[in-house]
């Protein structure tokens, strides 16, 4: 009789790392707890525990998945490949959704695992977008290449997470898997997911994921269609909500749906009908937070379905209100007649509202961007306004345009993380334009304003007390971190020997005494002004005509009256705007 040796069984490590960028003084931007978590390290762990359940690399490889997102987790990379190594070599380490600004970080992390024996993929959208749009690639993605770093270009569904770890587990990673112009279906994907306690470094009850991706609208200034391509491409109803199940499970109950714009997103409406019936029918909590465009109240019914669905809060990409500024960037589907009106309409529902707003366009100077901001204040019923520098991001048109025109761009990518000025102005000096986005936070988050948000939340029906945290949050990211507020979060960190390359590490004797005493100094910051603004909330709290309050922003306005308002008047462009209303209304 023949005996037959079971094979021994191995196990394939799978790390998949989401990386942070270095911040001006060369430090990682790492909290103790962060404030979103990364949607495409849930894709990922998604796919590759699919992977893992459909045992992808034989009977015989167990895989084992790690995930970090370097904004709240420390990264140890010599830890990581001794993990791998003494484990006998049979795993990979993929760092994931790698922005522009976030590839030196990338890099840097990607070399030592090299030089560690570790096999690397980097994907993301600096990958993506440079493939989907320059004739060749930039030295950047060449040197990664050279250093034996695989590259990924577009999305890992559709079974291309399988060929990645099969080669891997091979040792025989491609120097690039390109799937740019080949996008996949999303119906019955594998769901975006993270463990409990992945999330719990974060907020501790929010995670992300994606709907649907792809936007039909051609912004100059985007690499989401450039990527993800102009077609609306969704999960399922049923998709959703396995999701969201999967999710109560482990007492996750607040999402940030990633979508673009999830008003162009076709199935919508029967992935807010299903939400609405888990809510209304079975008495499940959850809240969302979504992405929409500026006319997502001409979509019929969308607005009051999505406040059933759980919608508390907003994303608008307002961009700006100068409607020269916006044809200029083909956006054209912005319409500043159509502002008020759909912020009304939001407010009417009981939502937080926030807003991007680009700095940057070519009309635009310091004093004409303070003015515009105190027309905002004073005529549109917006919460929070997120300011951006206009950005050629690799994989926009803005990008390739000036890549072509041989136009100067600044050669390091750290900083094209919207917050930085990269190129040159018509009309602004580099100096003036990074003044211009100081003080368009300065102008917007004063004492004064942030009152008059919070008297337009109680009068609208919503808190006060969690617009005060939102707009302390707002303010204090960037007063008193001087970081933009979605790289905000809970005390930051530092590791005093891990520097950017090139910067030298700092004595102790220095580096923990302004370390430590910065952090002191910045809390009493954030608690004189929390103090101060709390006075304000319990005075508001006790006026018995709080929910009487009214102002202009808070006012609907007819055809008739537009031309009462500053925003239609300020330039030959918005003027043209009002005529426009003007003669809608009276064809009507």
């Amino acid at each position: 009789m023949l005996h037959h040796a079971t094979p021994a069984r191995r196990t394939f490590r799978l790390f998949l790392i989401k990386p942070s960028h270095y911040d001006d003084d060369g430090y990682v931007i790492q909290w103790l707890r962060s404030a979103i978590p990364s949607n495409t390290l849930a894709a990922l762990y998604g796919l590759a525990a699919d992977c893992r359940d459909r045992r992808v690399l034989g009977e015989d490889v167990d895989i084992d998945i790690a995930t970090f997102d370097e904004t709240n987790t420390r990264i140890r990379p010599e830890r990581i490949a001794r993990a791998i190594t003494q484990g006998g070599g049979l795993g990979m380490v993929g760092i994931v959704g790698v922005q522009s600004n976030q590839f030196p970080r990338a890099m840097d992390i990607a070399r030592r695992m090299r030089a560690a024996g570790v096999q690397v993929c980097i994907g993301g959208f600096h990958v993506s977008g440079c493939l989907a749009m320059l004739p060749e690639l930039p030295d950047e993605l060449k040197q990664a290449q050279a250093l034996g770093v695989a590259l990924f270009a577009g999305e890992a569904e559709g079974g291309r997470l399988d060929q990645v770890l099969q080669d891997a587990a091979a040792g025989t990673l491609r120097p690039l898997y390109n799937y740019i112009g080949d996008l996949p279906a999303l119906e019955g994907s594998p769901p975006p997911m993270l463990p409990a306690e992945h999330v719990r470094r974060t907020g501790g009850r929010l995670t992300s994921f994606d709907a649907g991706r792809g936007c039909p609208f051609q912004c100059s200034f985007c690499t989401i269609i450039n990527v993800q391509g102009r077609k609306s491409r969704y999960r399922t109803a049923d998709d959703i909500e396995a999701i969201i199940r999967c999710n109560l499970a482990q007492g996750v109950d607040h999402f940030f749906i990633t979508d673009d714009n999830l008003a162009r997103n076709k199935n919508w409406e029967a992935i807010l009908d299903r939400l609405i019936a888990m809510r209304e029918s079975e008495g499940l909590f959850f809240r969302f937070v979504i992405q929409v465009d500026t006319l997502c109240h001409r979509v019929p019914n969308f607005i009051e379905k999505a406040a059933r669905a759980g919608v508390t809060r907003v994303f608008l990409g307002l961009e700006n209100i100068n409607p020269e500024s916006l044809q200029g960037a083909n956006k054209k589907q912005n319409r500043i007649a159509e502002y008020r009106e759909m912020l009304l309409a939001w407010k009417a529902q009981r939502c937080f509202t926030y807003a991007g707003y680009i700095l940057g366009f070519p009309n635009d100077t310091p004093e004409t961007i303070v003015r515009d901001i105190g027309i905002i204040q004073r005529e549109l019923p917006l919460d929070l306004l997120e300011f951006f520098c206009l950005t050629p991001l690799p994989g926009s048109e803005d990008h390739k345009r000036l890549h072509a025109a041989g136009a100067w761009m600044d050669p390091d990518i750290n900083k094209y993380d919207l917050e930085h000025v990269v190129t040159g102005h018509p009309r602004m000096s580099r100096a003036e334009w990074e003044r211009a986005y100081r003080l368009a936070w300065e102008t917007y988050y004063t004492p004064e304003h942030m009152t008059t948000v919070m008297r337009r939340a109680v009068a609208t029906g919503i808190s006060p007390g969690k617009m005060m945290f939102l707009l302390m949050w707002f303010w204090g990211c960037v007063t008193i971190e001087k970081l933009h507020p979605l790289e905000g979060g809970y005390l930051r960190r530092k590791v005093r020997t891990e520097r950017r390359p090139g910067l030298p590490v700092e004595p102790a004797l220095l580096f923990w005494p302004k370390y430590l005493g910065g952090l002191v100094v910045k809390h009493a910051r954030i608690a004189r002004m929390v103090w101060r603004m709390a006075k304000v909330r319990r005075a508001i709290k006790r006026d018995p005509q709080a929910r009487a309050y009214t102002d202009t922003a808070l006012t609907a306005v007819s055809a008739a009256d537009v031309d009462d308002l500053e925003m239609f008047q300020v330039t030959e462009a918005a003027r043209g705007a009002a005529a426009k209303v003007r003669r809608v209304a009276a064809r009507a």
